[in-house]
């Protein structure tokens, strides 16, 4: 089986090539020879887009169950920062949200089931383009992950905030209703020294951005909770130029789905209201949506009373967050879970200096092993 040592260096190889969503083409083939290195009497490999799914069949005679576990595979459009001496050979991209660490870990619990294949069946699903457009409801309708639908799943995300050793989750809603939000503002560009003949979006998009700021604090119950926030502002060529377009690009996150419902409809209000103060032409694009990720109250139950019980970790029930993920498709219509992963490092995740403690890949890789095993039994060893 890989040992820690092999599943770090696993970890440095994959840290160095991060690619975007549906462009993980170098990320698929070094996946698929760690795979195909692993012994393979009870793995089927199949590939959808630039993921991969992997069956463990089991020894039973009649599996009871089949149990998924997922992890994403793309980078992020960050430079890294980190000066590692295996540091992203991708000028422009990073493993900034620790993606590199969840293929390792899947990695390593699949190498050990491959080992030793447990009575019931497994699915290991190597998802791409989390970060964008998403892939999980893509993959999730696919003819290709229909074929082995598991009946339950579970996966992880890095946590920098809490330190190594440590498991945090809680039944319920852990991840928010996500949102990309996309707004294209269009007048009339001229000469600076000739404003009284132009539109100028720049303004606009000032304008914009102000009442924006306005929609969370008069639009959603104060016992809810909302974020609509605008990362990226782009507008105009010269100075002396007045800006024809701008384009204002940000996130909406809510911990409802109706107060998402609300924001949207505020926002929408908001972006006629600039049309018409401004005699010009909006367009809103919410490009990727991301479903919340709710925890199956049994199962979350279930594997939080395990972990105490097991001492392979310290749990910490947590509250829920505002960040995306679209693992929330899969629970959506699987029953299952997601946990935070410690990995103790002071930069936050999509940060371009952000480096996860390795020796979480090691207390992830033994938890996740004796908790699968515990549910669906270990079965004999093979050898190969």
């Amino acid at each position: 089986m890989l040992d820690t040592e092999a599943l770090v260096d696993i970890r440095r190889t994959l840290h160095r090539i991060p690619e975007g969503g549906f462009a993980e083409f170098e990320t698929q083939r070094t996946l698929l020879s760690i795979i195909a290195s692993l012994p393979q009497s009870h793995l089927t490999v199949r590939t959808w887009e630039t993921g991969i799914l992997v069956r463990v069949t089991g020894t039973g005679v009649a599996p009871r169950r089949c149990i998924g576990y997922r992890t994403d595979i793309d980078g992020l459009p960050v430079q890294e920062e980190t000066g590692l001496p295996y540091a992203s050979q991708h000028p422009g991209w990073m493993h900034a949200c620790g993606h590199d660490v969840h293929m390792t870990i899947a990695i390593g619990v699949l190498s050990h089931f491959a080992h030793h294949p447990p009575a019931d069946d497994l699915l290991f699903v190597f998802q791409p383009a989390e970060e964008g457009p998403g892939g999980a409801l893509p993959m999730l309708q696919s003819e290709a992950f229909n074929a082995w639908r598991p009946d339950q799943m579970l996966a992880l995300h890095v946590a920098p905030e809490y330190p190594v050793g440590t498991i945090a989750t809680r039944p319920g809603l852990l991840f928010a209703n996500t949102s990309e939000l996309f707004i294209d503002l269009v007048g009339r560009g001229g000469h600076a020294a000739y404003p009284h003949r132009t539109r100028d979006m720049v303004v606009a998009a000032a304008h914009l951005i102000t009442q924006l700021q306005t929609v969370v604090a008069r639009n959603v119950d104060p016992l809810d909770s909302a974020v609509v926030t605008i990362g990226k502002l782009t507008g105009g060529t010269k100075q002396n130029i007045i800006a024809e377009r701008a384009r204002l690009e940000g996130t909406i996150r809510t911990l409802s789905q109706p107060a998402m419902a609300a924001v949207k409809a505020r926002v929408e209000a908001l972006v006629r209201g600039i049309e018409a103060g401004f005699d010009c032409q909006a367009d809103i694009d919410y490009g990727a949506n991301y479903l919340q990720v709710w925890n199956d109250e049994t199962l979350t139950r279930r594997f939080m009373a395990f972990v105490q019980s097991a001492g392979t970790a310290e749990l910490v029930e947590c509250g829920p967050a505002m960040t995306g993920e679209d693992f929330g498709y899969f629970l959506g219509e699987i029953p299952g879970f997601m946990f935070w992963l410690g990995v103790d490092t002071p930069y936050g995740l999509h940060h371009g200096q952000m480096s996860p403690n390795e020796a979480a890949i090691d207390v992830a890789v033994r938890t996740v092993v004796a908790y699968i095993a515990s549910q669906c039994g270990e079965g004999a060893a093979t050898n190969g």
